[in-house]
């Protein structure tokens, strides 16, 4: 039992670090071109204060969400803004392409001063970690209980697994965002394989929330059982590995288009 504990929770905190990892670069491409208007020493001090304020809000976030994390009506509204932001973020992505293909450009808006820009920075860090989060305890939920002592109402175990989940995202942010940002471009579904991956977590917390004791729309047995996290996991390694090779065929196709 002990093994496949350790796997479980092994095999949740690697899909958190790649998760948060491709998530990261995205997040610190968009904070970089909120930057980028201001001057070089200004723009390092705008990108650090937005980045110790990741890591207060993401902690923050944390401890609120894991007192609150058993109620199914909470569950339910996380379930629905995974689900959301995954949508949203593929429809946006959609709509980008077609004005890209048309030849559109974005038009330049207003330049903020510093103070805004630390301020904008900090909001966009806000949405970050709330999508980090809620991604993270939906990943780690279902997973078994620990001797570990309960957080909130969390498990242990899961606590720790979500918390390392958000600092390692923090720490690619800062050190390692630009390779991955390098690796987006070169597979460019990797990105979109990110989201779905979120839709597919939401899809996850609902089967949760369905098997909710106050619900009982599903059996608790299926929501905790081996054939379903089956089902889960092999879905998940499917996007993730769709999202990479998918990427290849795309830049050969438009590779072969351009000879």
């Amino acid at each position: 039992m002990e093994l496949q504990l350790l796997f479980e929770y092994g095999w949740v905190l690697l899909v958190l670090v790649l998760l948060e990892g491709i998530l990261a670069a995205d997040n610190a491409l968009v904070l970089a071109v909120m930057v980028k208007h201001l001057p070089e020493e200004q723009r390092k001090k705008a990108l650090f204060y937005g980045l110790a304020g990741a890591f207060i809000l993401r902690t923050g976030s944390l401890f609120i969400i894991s007192f609150l994390i058993d109620v199914w009506q909470v569950q339910a509204i996380g379930a629905a803004y995974l689900i959301f932001i995954s949508i949203n973020h593929l429809w946006k992505q959609k709509v980008k392409r077609k004005k890209l293909d048309e030849g559109a450009e974005e038009p330049e808006g207003k330049k903020s001063g510093f103070w805004m820009t630390v301020f904008k920075v900090e909001l966009a860090d806000m949405a970050f970690a709330v999508d980090s989060i809620l991604a993270a305890v939906a990943l780690a939920v279902s997973l078994p209980e620990t001797p570990l002592p309960v957080i909130g109402s969390l498990d242990g175990g899961k606590f720790l697994v979500v918390l390392a989940g958000g600092i390692i995202g923090i720490i690619i942010m800062r050190f390692a965002a630009n390779k991955f940002v390098d690796l987006l471009k070169r597979k460019p579904g990797l990105e979109t394989a990110a989201f779905i991956i979120v839709g597919w977590v939401g899809v996850k917390l609902v089967v949760t929330v369905l098997a909710h004791p106050s619900l009982h729309v599903l059996s608790h047995d299926f929501a905790h059982s081996v054939l379903w996290k089956s089902i889960f996991y092999s879905v998940l390694v499917l996007i993730a590995v769709g999202g990479w090779f998918l990427s290849s065929s795309e830049k050969e196709g438009s590779s072969t288009q351009h000879s």
